[in-house]
């Protein structure tokens, strides 16, 4: 048994700095690198993906950061987690294996961790009693089933420790949570009881402090201008031991700041009750959580308390929900927010004029409102504004009928009111809704698979 690891984050969200994973492998000691690329409305994309080619599904550019790091993941010793693998795990290890073949590397096991993706066996557990209902609305999912695009559980930490004992390298997921990534090293290496829910909820907030990436290294802040060197951001590492105690740290000599208060920030970043956080492995209490700074760029975390986890899943599932449409201009002094204001009257009136019926419009003044919508502010006050842009968004059921109101979008320039520029890109076309489905799924009815692949 170890008594410490260190774990870095080397992604945040799928299109996060492609240099960071590198660079934590590089600029010096981990034991295990995890990646986090999946959101709700990713898996819908990575499904539309694998509609249009079986081979894709999954985040193709971590595919590219393994082929970097495989020498020193060979040679150090360094374990990758990631769910990376989105909808299509399997075809991510292939390429994985690849890459490692073309490299001339041999020895590695490439674990997948699957069974999550329900969309394929929906219609067996609606069968078996399972509604899926909507955890808003309380609708039963089969009201939107044949509009959906994605259904996968949040399988938690087990798998992956699974995986790590039978001697995974490099560990590719579906959706499992971002908070798992981090706790399946953290109970495989200090041996910890899945029963000992004050340890699972501290390795489960070890995760969710360090799962956005450099979101805690400084990046996205309030006090945004203490932050030294953001150009150069360090990802933050997790230097974890046995009792559950762990810090916040990051490379020497990288830029950007962990210190309390960007700890803090990333405690407070999507939850619900703080006492009570919910995950497939425990309920986590934030409210036990002690936290005190212990050097430049080092944040210390204990007393964490726990709770014991629920008998379901979360179900995360998208659909298409029709179609939007978006456009923006840009009016210039004088009279910006006057003249923007007349032109998104004048596209609404033409709109009914030709019939198209829309679900919803709104219009926003970028300059003025569409960042504060507080109604005390006042527009006289914004009378000297040198431009304000305008920026409509259309909402409907019918595709072509949002494609034709995109046709009036660039003849307001010469037919509206005067002082028109910033329309680049031709006209705008209608896109689909996804629309995200939450619900709640007995543990018994999904079961996650683990498969070892030997490179």
């Amino acid at each position: 048994m170890k008594e410490i690891i260190r774990i870095a984050s080397g992604q945040g969200f799928w299109g996060d700095l492609p240099k960071a994973p590198i660079d934590q492998v590089k600029r010096g000691d981990i034991d295990y690198l995890v990646m986090d690329y999946l959101a709700e409305v990713t898996m819908s994309i990575m499904q539309k993906q694998r509609m249009r080619n079986e081979q894709f599904g999954y985040a193709r550019d971590f595919v590219e950061v393994v082929a970097e790091i495989l020498p020193d993941i060979k040679k150090r010793g360094i374990k990758v987690v990631s769910n990376a693998g989105g909808v299509n795990p399997v075809a991510c290890k292939d390429a994985i294996v690849q890459k490692a073949a073309d490299a001339g590397i041999s020895g590695l096991n490439v674990a997948v961790v699957d069974g999550d993706d329900l969309l394929s066996d929906l219609d067996h557990l609606i069968e078996s009693g399972h509604t899926l209902n909507n955890m808003e609305s309380g609708e039963p999912i089969d009201t939107v089933k044949d509009q959906l695009l994605s259904a996968n559980v949040y399988f938690g930490c087990k798998a992956i420790v699974e995986a790590l004992r039978k001697g995974a390298d490099i560990i590719i997921t579906g959706r499992v949570t971002d908070t798992g990534l981090t706790l399946a090293p953290m109970v495989y290496e200090f041996e910890w009881d899945f029963e000992n829910f004050d340890l699972m909820s501290a390795g489960t907030i070890a995760g969710h402090i360090i799962e956005c990436g450099g979101q805690v290294s400084g990046g996205n802040f309030t006090d945004w201008e203490d932050v030294e060197n953001i150009e150069d951001i360090g990802f933050p590492i997790i230097e974890a031991y046995q009792d559950g105690t762990f810090y916040v740290t990051k490379h020497e000599g990288t830029g950007g700041l962990i210190n309390e208060m960007t700890v803090k920030e990333q405690l407070l970043y999507e939850i619900g009750n703080p006492a009570e956080y919910i995950t497939p492995d425990c309920i986590a209490d934030f409210t036990t959580i002690q936290i005190k700074q212990d050097g430049p760029n080092r944040v210390k975390v204990w007393g964490i308390e726990g709770r014991p986890d629920t008998p379901t899943y979360k179900i995360s599932a998208s659909y298409i929900d029709g179609y939007k449409l978006s456009s923006t201009l840009v009016y210039s002094w004088p009279d910006a927010l006057k003249k923007a204001k007349k032109g998104g009257e004048i596209l609404l009136k033409r709109a009914e004029a030709l019939g198209i019926k829309f679900r919803e419009s709104n219009i926003e003044f970028v300059g003025l409102n569409a960042c504060n919508e507080d109604p005390s502010v006042k527009e006289a006050d914004q009378s000297e504004l040198n431009e304000v842009q305008l920026r409509i968004s259309v909402i409907g059921d019918s595709k072509e009928d949002l494609d034709r109101f995109g046709q009036e979008i660039a003849p307001l320039i010469l037919t509206g009111p005067s002082g028109v520029t910033g329309f680049a890109g031709g006209r705008p076309k209608a896109s689909e809704i996804v629309a995200y489905w939450p619900a709640l799924l007995k543990k018994e009815a999904a079961e996650p698979r683990v498969t070892i692949y030997k490179v």
